[in-house]
């Protein structure tokens, strides 16, 4: 398309220049005065007769046709150059809708959306006002600064207690012997800016005492702006039982604002003023000149200076422990009738109290509505459950930048880059893990938003039209969003880019098939069936294209196949191709990829997808040749028999990938000569025997998903052999859960590189294990031979899960990106609260109800 843009181009400047000379000569020939003249005598050298107003008007004429012609040439060209990838969807913005406009879009202006840092607030604008806390901690006996989330602090616990997604959150964090209970509020009241007000309350006190507990506590509170504006700092010194004023400035978002500390207790303030483009290495700016100011004058406390026309300033709040500090920031304070002592006052103390004992209540109250635990959950599981919401709403964070999409090699030899860059986006989205996963991961968010939209649809809608409005003209979504320099400074470069031609899985058809479902179930109030309905019809057009991106790009060689592009057929130190598009990672898939392979999770996907966009295109009552393609999809992808002849296996009794396989694979250690010529011993992959075109002979969660589908019959004999490879302790069934890989297979818990320990092969995962007890919830209902084996299995299944994931936040303090199919011990990244807090949905016993 690129190369036939420049051709026309090059057509037109061509047809276009021949156009205007034919005109010229027939002016030329057709003149009769010029022809008169030249019969009264051509001897003579004569002066033609000019009209100025003619010459004057006939120029203009030709200036601004030349000018418009220039233009409609150069257009084509750039976009010629522009490549696809790189390239918006051609469609009205989700985001741009009225519902996500006005009182909806100022409502979640601020909030606590820097999930990367133990707490941080900002407003949802690509140059934002930025707050955090950084504090003192010690660890084996020396000073640590505490700010960016990260499990080299070794902290007790941390995390959102409690959080409604909008105007509150309670957070309690636990460092050695010392406690931070952290509270945020928003207002918005008469006199406020855009936005309305916030307030943050931190409450220090120690949890016990022991070495590592400091007499002394040390906070740090900042703020910072992005856009660059100068902070004006109230008085130096600074004394707030004068003055409550810490800083003030003006915003175009916001107006004039101002900052004030208040509190109770005897605290001694300092500060530093820094200015820098760069907010996400303040905590060495911090730490700089603490030790300057330790090294000149034998004390812990900042140097009570500026860098001239500061945008970050950073107040230091010491204090004897317990102490408590109320921060509020008040908006457009330069506006008539601002009420700003009123407001203040609201924000702070007393009436600071009472409005946090409020919002508690409102969340308690929201919480039994929304979700209805019964009696049989003890008090830790309720805990617990609220933890897990929370958590999930308090991650979730606000990203601007540009996307870096990785080229192929020698693509781009100008600049030498091997990526290029998306289109400035911004995404609001929930983050599976803050200290590990701290931004946008496609196929996570589809999981954490079947809790979110049970809790708050606006907030649900809101994200899911962030992520519709990042995809390209081709269809395609980068799977991972890596926004911004506080994203990128948590990845190292090499995984920065983003490959084109690999997908994830679409598990956003997940919410908006519960969306349909409940809609039809008449489960929605009519204000909120009418912003879904709205919803779902601008965002109709880019679930097409998604779903035809998936269909033309990741399909097989046989009809109705489909298979995970972007694993590498040329690896010579993986034990089995990883398959990262997949979202499985190291599942083990054919030994050898190839084009002939069959993947059945993405047949699956694929099933979902075409019959939710069908489901949505006879919701919003779409006549039409391509609504019956996508039925017509849907039953041919449910097609028992065909399932059946292209991923059943008979030997095995149940559901498989196909690809050109063999099991005679291993990784051996080898001598290898380094480019300094020094040998050094490899882990290397060694294959012992020929590959051939076969079924994939490794039981585990693939195996399950025409089971998660509820493609299978309720009264076929299948159904049950797949009940029996669940309850089957030597295939997927512990007492915690069930196990992502069958113990009988060749790559069970084994490493796939030297380094690359197991990570789908054996552990147990929520978000399957999800999907899997929604199913036996489901044939349990069923009337058939096998409903009350489906029974037993759910109770019991919903137990374990329930009971394990209980007992590790209980005694670690933490959610756990996945559990140990041995002893149930939590795995992996910990204050993992995105797919693990779907235990939650478990408790409630919320599935889909199609």
């Amino acid at each position: 398309m690129t190369g036939s843009g420049r051709r026309s181009a090059r057509s037109r400047i061509k047809s276009h220049t021949d156009s205007d000379d034919d005109r010229s000569l027939q002016k030329a020939k057709f003149n009769p005065r010029l022809r008169r003249d030249r019969g009264r005598d051509q001897s003579l050298i004569r002066l033609p007769r000019v009209d100025l107003k003619f010459l004057i008007g006939f120029s203009v004429v030709s200036f601004l046709v030349v000018l418009f012609l220039v233009q409609r040439l150069i257009k084509p060209l750039d976009q010629a150059q522009k490549p696809r990838v790189v390239t918006p969807f051609p469609a009205p913005r989700i985001m741009d809708l009225p519902q996500f406009q006005g009182e909806h879009k100022e409502s979640l202006y601020w909030g606590t959306y820097r999930p990367h840092v133990y707490l941080g607030i900002r407003a949802r604008s690509p140059q934002s006002l930025v707050a955090g806390l950084m504090w003192i901690g010690v660890k084996d006996g020396r000073y640590v600064m505490r700010h960016v989330c990260q499990d080299a602090d070794e902290l007790k616990t941390y995390g959102w207690m409690r959080h409604n997604g909008r105007d509150y959150g309670h957070q309690i964090i636990v460092d050695q012997g010392l406690m931070l209970a952290t509270s945020f509020i928003k207002s918005k009241e008469n006199g406020s800016g855009y936005g309305g007000d916030w307030a943050v309350r931190i409450d220090v006190k120690k949890e016990k005492l022991s070495e590592d507990t400091l007499q002394t506590g040390h906070l740090f509170f900042y703020l910072a702006d992005e856009d660059g504006n100068s902070l004006s700092l109230s008085n130096d010194p600074l004394d707030i039982r004068e003055n409550s004023l810490l800083t003030f400035g003006s915003r175009k978002d916001v107006g004039g604002w101002n900052l004030h500390l208040e509190s109770k207790d005897n605290l001694e303030i300092h500060y530093s003023g820094f200015r820098t483009p760069h907010i996400h290495n303040l905590s060495d700016l911090v730490l700089q000149n603490l030790g300057e100011q330790a090294r000149k004058f034998y004390r812990l406390q900042l140097s009570d200076a500026s860098d001239e026309s500061s945008n970050i300033l950073v107040f230091q709040i010491s204090g004897e422990t317990p102490f408590r500090t109320d921060f509020a920031f008040v908006s457009g304070t330069t506006l008539e009738n601002s009420r700003l002592k009123e407001r203040l006052n609201s924000l702070t103390g007393i009436s600071l109290t009472s409005q946090l004992d409020e919002k508690e209540k409102e969340f308690e109250n929201k919480f039994k509505n929304c979700f209805k635990l019964t009696d049989e959950l003890d008090s830790e599981s309720i805990l617990t459950a609220k933890a897990a919401i929370g958590n999930l709403l308090g991650g979730i964070g606000y990203f601007y930048g540009q996307s870096k999409i990785s080229l192929p090699t020698n693509s781009n030899p100008k600049s030498g880059e091997n990526y290029i860059s998306y289109w400035p986006a911004e995404l609001y989205t929930a983050v599976p893990s803050r200290p590990f996963f701290p931004r946008g991961f496609l196929w996570d968010e589809g999981f954490h938003q079947l809790l979110i939209w049970r809790w708050d649809i606006g907030i649900c809608l809101d994200i899911i039209g962030h992520w519709l409005d990042l995809m390209n003209v081709d269809g395609w979504i980068p799977r991972e969003q890596i926004l911004g320099a506080e994203a990128l400074s948590k990845v190292p470069e090499e995984f920065v880019p983003q490959h084109p031609t690999n997908g994830n899985p679409p598990t956003l058809f997940l919410v908006l098939r519960d969306l349909t479902c409940a809609i039809k179930r008449n489960k929605f109030t009519t204000s909120e069936r009418d912003q879904i309905s709205s919803f779902l019809e601008r965002a109709f057009v880019r679930l097409e294209a998604w779903f035809q991106w998936f269909n033309t790009t990741q399909s097989g060689k046989d009809m109705s196949s489909y298979y995970w592009h972007g694993r590498d057929s040329a690896t010579t130190r993986e034990l089995n191709p990883k398959t990262l598009s997949s979202g499985l990672d190291d599942y083990p898939r054919a030994s050898h990829p190839s084009k002939e392979e069959r993947h059945l999770d993405l047949r699956c996907w694929m099933l979902l997808a075409s019959d939710c966009i069908y489901s949505i295109s006879k919701l919003l009552r779409k006549e039409n040749e391509m609504r019956e393609e996508y039925g017509s999809t849907a039953r041919l992808l449910s097609d028992f028999e065909i399932l059946n002849q292209m991923h059943f296996d008979g030997t095995y009794g149940t559901y498989l990938d196909f690809g050109n396989h063999t099991e005679k694979v291993h990784l051996t250690w080898r001598e290898v000569k380094a480019n300094n010529h020094y040998v050094r011993r490899e882990l290397v992959r060694e294959v012992s025997e020929q590959p051939k075109l076969r079924f994939v002979p490794h039981i585990g969660y693939v195996s399950l998903f025409p089971f998660m589908g509820k493609i299978i019959p309720p009264e076929s004999p299948i159904l049950e052999q797949q009940l029996n490879l669940i309850s089957n302790r030597s295939i997927f069934w512990t007492d915690y859960g069930l196990r992502s890989l069958s113990k009988t297979s060749s790559l069970y818990m084994k490493y796939n590189t030297e380094h690359d320990p197991p990570y789908w092969r054996g552990p147990i995962w929520m978000n399957i294990n999800y999907l899997i007890l929604s199913s036996l919830h489901h044939y349990s209902k069923e009337s058939g031979p096998y409903r009350e084996k489906a029974r037993s299995i759910y109770s019991d299944l919903r137990s374990n899960l329930i009971r394990n994931v209980v007992w590790n936040y209980q005694q670690t303090g933490y959610f756990w990106e996945q559990f140990d199919q041995k002893k149930g011990k939590g795995k992996g990244a910990r204050l993992f609260t995105g797919w693990t807090s779907l235990v939650l949905l478990m408790m409630a016993e919320a599935y889909n109800e199609c």
